[in-house]
């Protein structure tokens, strides 16, 4: 006598059993319990019962519960590469042949089915992961199933990725895949080292973004070092040597928010920056090319020859911004006389400015004084100014009016 349950969804096959020869016909009893067991179960399957609640673990269906759909061998993604590729890691009971710790069977050849599909089979080893899956923000795919980015085997890549890391992330991030492929400027964060796991933590994290540190400081484990240096092989400054250096930092280097100023996938821009900026020492002025700039500062402080308000930096009325940058050829940009990170000096007024391609350093020699300020044998001889008077003429016509009785 062959028995076969009946599972209710199609895509199940039917398993059976025998009973034993000699109790075919005689064992009336054990048949009976065998047919009170099916309806038992088959009430089950139609009309529900609630599976038992274990704290921490994804609870599964009914079905589930009953016939687990398990994960084939020969599914390409999560099988033992290829003899022709050369596996980096190793899944260490499947490199030992112990094949039982995770599969119902110990022959290496069929080890049968494996003892549980979801993560509870992966975390009764790396039970370390138990508290990093629980963090403030959590990655959906490493929740549901382990395999859906780790080949249980082993892997042409590390850590037993199932593809190289940006293209594993991007496979999911269209909106990122996106943005990334179409960067005309690259970071190497996303193409050096572990790419997109240099600044995300794949499992979870207590930053947002799955950040592994807060921005800044995880923004520094980079551009905090002497050897850092952009896709020319230009040197980059070491940014956490700045900072502590230069007690004035930039609003947006106080907030600790670089991404006020950078786009940390890749952008379109010089050095990342979220819209124009000139990346030259001169420039011929147009607002387009202060877009970042603007964001936050006021255009007119640019585009205004007289002024008795916008600006401290002028000599009388006369507007000495507009006189440095707007003009059609040589105008000064910005970071001729501000650094945009931290400075000595109050308004981010440099020290001394990269000048040419070898990167000479300019001297600014700017001294502040009560009324205004000078600067030194820099662009120009020794000019200074006055903004505490309304007029770059007032003095000469006040030693031409007559004395006041």
């Amino acid at each position: 006598m062959s028995t076969h349950l009946i599972c209710p969804s199609a895509a199940c096959t039917p398993r059976s059993f025998s009973l034993p020869a000699n109790r075919r016909t005689t064992n009336t009893l054990f048949r009976g319990f065998c047919l009170a067991g099916i309806l038992l179960l088959s009430s089950t399957l139609l009309f529900g019962t609630e599976v038992p609640k274990r704290k921490g673990v994804v609870q599964p269906t009914v079905h589930a519960a009953i016939h687990p759909v398990v994960v084939k061998i020969s599914d390409s993604r999560v099988a033992p590469v290829p003899a022709s590729e050369k596996p980096v890691s190793y899944h260490a009971p499947f490199d030992s042949g112990d094949c039982s710790i995770c599969h119902q069977g110990g022959d290496t050849q069929k080890p049968g089915p494996v003892k549980n599909v979801n993560n509870e089979l992966c975390l009764g080893c790396h039970d370390d992961f138990h508290q990093t899956l629980t963090r403030k923000f959590s990655h959906p795919p490493a929740q549901k199933n382990c395999l859906n980015c780790h080949n249980p085997h082993n892997s042409a890549q590390q850590h037993l990725l199932l593809e190289e890391p940006t293209k594993l992330c991007l496979g999911c991030h269209n909106q990122m895949k996106m943005a990334v492929s179409q960067a005309k400027v690259k970071h190497a964060a996303l193409t050096q080292g572990d790419k997109c796991l240099n600044c995300h933590n794949a499992h979870g994290a207590n930053v947002e973004h799955l950040l592994q540190q807060l921005p800044m400081q995880l923004c520094l484990t980079c551009h905090g070092k002497d050897d850092a240096v952009d896709h020319a092989g230009k040197k980059l400054t070491n940014m956490k040597q700045l900072l502590a250096d230069n007690p004035n930092h930039h609003a947006p280097v106080a907030a600790e928010d670089c991404s006020a100023c950078h786009k940390t996938h890749g952008g379109s821009n010089f050095r990342l920056l979220t819209n124009d900026y000139p990346a030259s020492f001169y420039s011929p002025y147009d607002a387009k090319n202060y877009a970042l700039c603007f964001s936050c500062h006021e255009e007119k402080v640019f585009t205004a020859a007289q002024t008795e308000e916008l600006t401290q930096f002028r000599d009388g009325s006369r507007n000495l911004h507009y006189l440095h940058v707007n003009k059609t050829e040589m105008g000064r940009s910005c970071r001729a006389c501000h650094e945009v990170h931290a400075s000595q000096q109050d308004h981010h007024i440099r020290d001394s400015v990269p000048y040419g391609s070898k990167g000479w350093m300019l001297k600014v020699n700017f001294v502040k004084s009560p009324t205004g300020g000078s600067c030194s044998r820099t662009c120009h001889a020794t000019k200074t100014y006055n903004n505490t008077r309304t007029s770059a003429a007032e003095p000469a016509a006040a030693a031409a009016a007559p004395a006041k009785p």
